[in-house]
């Protein structure tokens, strides 16, 4: 019995087939050497090089305030085609720039041209404006606030914050709803907004708002820094090393940055999914694993956060407990910050190439009213390079390179920042080996996560 079957084409799917165990063994083992390495190489040339510093450009105060206000002006917009633009995630702006453009592809450059989100997140030109009306009244408000940030709180209401929108990222059932995200937006521009005027703009952006104190954590290991009378060039990472040491509240903060990106690659896997009964090849939704992911999601930051206090702990302990625990955890904290921008980066590549296209055509007509205002409202977003496997080993070496070259950096910046407190090669190496083991495991992690199988 013969028959017409109808079927639709659509592009080739493709299983990538990679000798993945020598990339992990390979990359873990780069880590290990290079703290080797430093065991051997004399203190002198290390100060040397994140001390080289190069030119100074500065920067008018009016630049910031008008990129301020043109951040404003763009978040309003983008609010607007939230609310009123196409329901789908992908083809309104809001969603698109909240999740790519702005969550990966500022984060990126922070890490490599410096702060730039100090120059212009959406609050520091209204909140000039505030100031300045005030300032005429008889109100009396002064510029550090109403009430002053206790000094007890830390970096608290960062940490729940940040975790806060971890949440809302990983967990929440429709994180890219354009009517959802366009919401929370607006909520947290006000809430962020009125914490500026409650408690001071200089207090507030430093401690408090976590997108301020996260970003600002990122710029640190760039090449561009803020110096004296402008901005200068420096050793990537040489930022880490001049900031002073954080209270336990900012080490776990960066800590939870960490976790959070992790376990967003972790919450996808098919041995998460199995550890909690599900079959993942037939994923059944965010609704189903709320529950499991927002213990994972804790899990991670508590496992991560335990195995870093364990490692400072014990190698204070094996260097003869030189100064004071807490400053040796707030203090080495900082070298993961390359860590984790590694993982952004390794984590959302995929995600940047092809939603970065989608944000493109959302430009072009944002409010879904067939308008072409950049040219691309025609153009055909394609994700057939995936297919091609040349194309897809290359995306993954870059990322097994990011993992690997972040955790290089960061053993590199531990055993400076180790020279800083006990002064001699011997003494520095004999405090970091704890902490390598954490980093080499790490290592591991990370490469395991690109190479296993995901669903959903």
């Amino acid at each position: 019995m013969r028959g017409t079957a109808f079927a639709h084409a659509s592009e080739r799917g493709m299983v990538m087939l990679l000798p993945t165990q020598y990339y992990l063994v390979g990359g873990t083992l780069a880590v290990a050497l290079s703290f080797a390495i430093l065991g051997l190489v004399p203190a002198r040339p290390i100060r040397r090089v994140f001390a080289w510093r190069s030119g100074a450009w500065a920067i008018p105060t009016v630049v910031p305030l008008s990129l301020s206000w043109g951040s404003f002006l763009i978040l309003a917009l983008l609010i607007y085609a939230g609310f009123e633009g196409s329901r789908d995630p992908l083809a309104n702006l809001l969603a698109l720039t909240v999740w790519t453009v702005w969550w990966v592809g500022l984060t990126l450059l922070q890490g490599v041209y410096g702060d730039l989100w100090a120059a212009i997140n959406p609050w520091n030109g209204p909140y000039g404006l505030v100031m300045r009306l005030v300032s005429r009244t008889r109100l009396s408000l002064a510029a550090s606030g109403v009430l002053r940030l206790p000094t007890s709180v830390g970096y608290g209401l960062a940490i729940i914050g940040f975790a806060a929108f971890a949440w809302f990222e990983l967990i929440s059932l429709a994180p890219d709803d354009p009517d959802v995200l366009a919401t929370a937006v607006t909520i947290y521009w006000v809430y962020a907004f009125i914490g500026m005027i409650v408690f001071g703009k200089e207090d507030w952006l430093a401690r408090a708002e976590c997108f301020s104190v996260f970003f600002r954590f990122v710029s640190r290991v760039a090449m561009v820094q803020p110096g004296k009378g402008g901005l200068i060039c420096s050793v990537p990472g040489a930022g880490v090393l001049s900031h002073p040491a954080l209270p336990v509240s900012g080490a776990l903060f960066l800590l939870l940055t960490l976790a959070s990106v992790s376990f967003d690659g972790l919450n996808k896997t098919f041995w998460w999914l199995g550890l909690n009964g599900i079959n993942p090849l037939e994923f059944p939704g965010r609704s189903a694993v709320t529950w499991i992911n927002s213990v994972g999601l804790a899990a991670t930051f508590i496992l991560l956060s335990a195995a870093y206090a364990l490692a400072i702990w014990a190698g204070w302990r094996l260097a003869g407990r030189k100064g004071a625990l807490a400053e040796h955890f707030g203090s080495f904290v900082l070298s993961i910050i390359p860590i984790s921008l590694a993982f952004h980066f390794a984590h959302y590549l995929a995600v940047l190439l092809i939603n970065g296209q989608y944000a493109l055509v959302a430009a072009s007509d944002p409010f879904s009213q067939a308008f072409d205002l950049l040219g691309y409202a025609d153009y055909h977003v394609t994700g057939s390079w995936l297919t091609n496997h040349h194309t897809v080993a290359l995306i993954w070496k870059l990322q097994a390179g990011a993992i690997v070259l972040g955790h290089i950096l960061a053993v590199v910046l531990a055993h400076a920042l180790a020279l800083k407190c006990y002064g001699r090669t011997r003494g520095a190496v004999i405090s970091q080996v704890p902490l390598m083991v954490v980093m080499v495991a790490y290592t591991l992690f990370g490469l395991w996560l690109l190479a296993t199988p995901i669903a959903g």
